[in-house]
């Protein structure tokens, strides 16, 4: 394993025990309201100080972008984190959260690791050396089309998200996969893709933070990961496709024919 990679691993593993020591005392919690229907907990914190602290420890001059306490500069390597990806399914006690954490060279996507805590499921990858579940390589599915694909997704749900643009892109969708689920973590949403257990994934409006290490393992699980217009511009621009390169074309078919409507 990559030293970066065993490093995030590191982190990832002591923020997730964070999540689990207080999963159980939810009721207790303080919690913020950052926007409408967008909540922040002493748990996203806490699980964040404890990544910065691993991470600063082993590499004090590399730059920062968190979800909670933003940008810190340093040198050309910068760590993404989302301490606590699919916060208000952890407030519900919904059991479906990740943590999230990927390392830029350049603002290139060099290492990701996405860790879920509640069931152990460790995703990891190293740009050039594939994807892995637990240290078993992972690929993505071999569907190649829409017909029977199970697909993510994500509804828009703060305030001044495109809603309706969102829901014309569902409208190109319905009909076709055998399923489509929202379950409220893109990282987890982008990590079943790489694992083979989603066909496909699409999403508009989200952080760098909530997609750079998902991205990663879908790329190298062998998926393809493009914004709406077919283009790299993913992570800047939120909007999001990833799935196998046969279904990606197809979900960009129907996300441009949605859009049209």
């Amino acid at each position: 394993m990559h030293p970066f990679l065993n490093t995030a691993v590191k982190a990832a593993r002591a923020a997730g025990t964070v999540l689990l020591r207080n999963s159980e005392r939810i009721d207790t919690l303080t919690i913020e309201s950052k926007q409408r229907n967008d909540f922040v907990s002493e748990v996203d914190r806490q699980a964040e100080e404890v990544i910065i602290r691993t991470l600063r420890k082993a590499y004090p001059d590399h730059g920062i972008l968190a979800e909670e306490s933003g940008h810190s500069g340093g040198n050309e390597y910068e760590w993404v984190i989302d301490p606590l990806d699919g916060t208000t399914n952890y407030l519900h006690g919904f059991p479906q959260y990740a943590v999230s954490i990927a390392l830029r060279y350049r603002e290139r996507l060099e290492q990701a690791v996405v860790y879920d805590p509640f069931k152990d499921e460790m995703f990891t990858a190293t740009r050039g050396a594939g994807a892995a579940l637990n240290n078993r390589r992972i690929r993505v599915s071999a569907r190649a089309s829409l017909d029977g694909a199970l697909l993510g997704t994500g509804i828009p749900f703060r305030e001044h998200q495109e809603v309706d643009g969102y829901m014309k892109t569902l409208r190109g969708f319905i009909g076709q996969p055998a399923g489509i689920r929202r379950a409220g973590s893109a990282a987890l949403d982008l990590a079943y893709v790489a694992a083979g257990r989603l066909d496909g994934y699409w999403e508009s409006g989200l952080m760098p933070w909530d997609l750079a290490a998902g991205a990663l393992l879908v790329m190298e699980a062998g998926g393809l990961v493009s914004d709406f217009a077919g283009g790299d511009g993913y992570v800047n621009s939120g909007d999001i496709v990833a799935a196998s390169p046969k279904v990606l074309r197809h979900m960009l078919g129907n996300i441009h024919q949605g859009l049209k409507g």
